[in-house]
């Protein structure tokens, strides 16, 4: 009954919300990523499932851009969209199935990161081998480290605000006090797998709030004064206060900097991707953050007043 149920459900069912979303995804990866899912829900194919196997499709892509050759670099294009479509698909096969989890999150988030670590060290490796100092490390390093706070802080805003629109129930805001609480009760060696990926979940999220510590202050008063559910007034506006920033989220995700990066391989010079991480895609993250911790700051005196 409740695959019955799940397959009556459309496009619209597997989106996280229209606030959040980017107009590529809706037009282009979400599309795509609903056609895998309804395959996927009647194979009785598991979201993890596909996570995993848009991880390898993208380790793929990105050994493809160590030639300089720009035949082979298009494949690997096509092959880390076909990844993304995966990774569209498995988060979209999760809500249109209620199979959304914990370690789901987090192999979704690390996908990315796998797909990036690889892309990073293979156009270092394809600088070096074509006369490039090794100093080149130092800028990918870097770049690679700086791609790693964008991912995580981009998705932390995106579930943010799904919790001022949806609540508890619509969103996959977690907390490291939660997470601790729950990794206490677990034996490293008797739940040795979730122990591990349960200890790397709980540090990324407690990164992300340690960027964002008016923000958690402000959650916490939140919470405090609301336990149960926000009331719908202060919800809408909420969401249209913060809804502004959710483009700067987006440009902080996939499609902007593949876009910049496939360009970057088109002319030939891969280097110049790594300069847009830390010089553009960083002021991005600074301006967010700061708006966001202003946001944070001005409904904390609001509920405390």
């Amino acid at each position: 009954m409740g695959t019955q149920k799940s397959n009556t459900k459309t496009l619209k069912d597997s989106l996280k919300s229209e606030d959040t979303e980017e107009v590529i995804d809706i037009y282009f990866y979400r599309p795509i990523g609903y056609f895998f899912a309804k395959i996927a829900m009647k194979l009785h194919i598991t979201p993890n499932m596909i996570t995993i196997a848009s991880i390898f499709i993208g380790i793929g892509a990105g050994l493809l851009f160590y030639p300089n050759n720009l035949k082979l670099n298009i494949i690997g294009m096509l092959l880390l969209v076909l990844a993304n479509s995966f990774d569209s698909a498995d988060g979209q096969l999760a809500r249109l199935t209620n199979n959304s989890t914990r370690i789901g999150r987090f192999l979704d988030g690390l996908a990315g990161d796998v797909w990036f670590v690889v892309i990073y060290i293979t156009i270092a490796l394809r600088l070096t081998s074509n006369g490039f100092s090794n100093w080149i490390w130092l800028l990918a390093s870097l770049a690679g480290l700086s791609h790693i706070f964008h991912a995580s802080m981009a998705d932390y805003y995106r579930n943010i605000h799904l919790f001022f629109i949806k609540g508890k129930n619509g969103s996959e805001h977690d907390t490291s006090e939660n997470l601790t609480k729950d990794l206490k009760q677990l034996h490293f060696s008797k739940d040795f797998i979730q122990f591990i990926y349960l200890f790397l979940y709980r540090n990324y999220t407690a990164q992300q709030e340690a960027l964002s510590p008016k923000l958690q202050k402000f959650l916490h008063v939140l919470k405090s004064k609301y336990p149960n559910d926000i009331p719908l007034t202060l919800s809408n506006e909420l969401r249209q206060k913060n809804k502004k920033y959710m483009k700067y989220t987006n440009i902080l995700q996939f499609n902007t900097r593949v876009l910049f990066l496939f360009f970057c391989l088109f002319i030939n010079l891969p280097w110049l991707y790594f300069v847009f991480d830390l010089l553009v895609m960083n002021s991005i993250l600074i301006y967010l953050i700061y708006k966001e911790e202003k946001f944070a700051q001005h409904f904390t005196q609001r509920l405390t007043e």
